[in-house]
């Protein structure tokens, strides 16, 4: 069973291929970021150009053809309203053109699945603007991996709240391009219980993507692809003038 997994709802949009469980390869693309840490919507489109050639590369490299691929996985958010756009709108293109079933993942289960070396609380973190991050709560023993909170849009000293709510001292690892942002404020909050990477030591998204995807995929369980969408959290800038 081949799963092609597809993110670019984060700032590293990736491609990875999975069989059976196992990482067969990926291809990541890193936009260059802005002085203040983040990624301009400029930078942020540029996944457009970028992720069709990104899945040509790996497939190239792999020999692999789309006609061998079992299911499509594409992250459907939250994070960025544009990258997100993007991911599923070529996910559909090539699932019409090809006839392959799609699975849609959320991206910070994603994110929490990435984490393959160690177990106890993680914490996915994305930059969502506006002083606000996109988060959830994840605890891992062994292969499982459980949700303890929904994706949360919030201020990141909420989200620091409710870690410190658990009423435990266990630490947490914080994952995700957040921690470049909030890394101090989490570190001064949390102090030793904080631990705090961007995931470059760990595969990419993608792979986690394609990972979370095959166990659907093993039950039969595909996404329509008319009513799949993004998962925003809040309105768009543009759905907010709007109102």
């Amino acid at each position: 069973m081949l799963i092609l997994g597809i993110d670019t709802a984060t700032t590293i949009a990736s491609a990875a291929l999975v069989e059976d469980g196992k990482l067969v390869a990926e291809e990541v693309h890193l936009e260059s970021p802005r002085g203040g840490g983040g990624l301009s919507l400029s930078a942020r489109a540029n996944h457009a150009t970028t992720l069709l050639p990104l899945v040509e590369r790996l497939l190239q490299r792999t020999r692999i053809s789309l006609d061998e691929i079992s299911a499509l996985a594409v992250s459907i958010g939250p994070g960025s309203f544009t990258g997100l756009r993007i991911g599923l709108s070529t996910v559909k293109g090539l699932a019409y053109g090809w006839d392959i079933p799609v699975v849609g993942v959320p991206t910070l289960a994603a994110m929490a699945a990435r984490v393959t070396d160690r177990d106890g609380f993680i914490c996915p973190l994305l930059d969502a603007r506006k002083r606000e991050v996109y988060a959830a709560l994840f605890v891992k023993q062994g292969k499982k991996l459980e949700r303890m909170t929904s994706d949360l849009v919030s201020s990141p000293e909420k989200i620091i709240e409710r870690i410190r709510s658990l009423g435990k001292e266990e630490p947490c690892l914080f994952i995700g391009d957040g921690t470049r942002i909030y890394g101090d404020l989490i570190q001064s909050s949390l102090g030793e219980r904080a631990i705090l990477t961007l995931g470059e030591s760990y595969p990419s998204c993608a792979s986690a993507v394609a990972r979370l995807a095959e166990e659907r995929v093993q039950r039969g369980e595909f996404d329509p692809l008319g009513p799949l969408v993004p998962l925003y959290l809040r309105p768009s800038e543009a759905e907010l003038r709007k109102a």
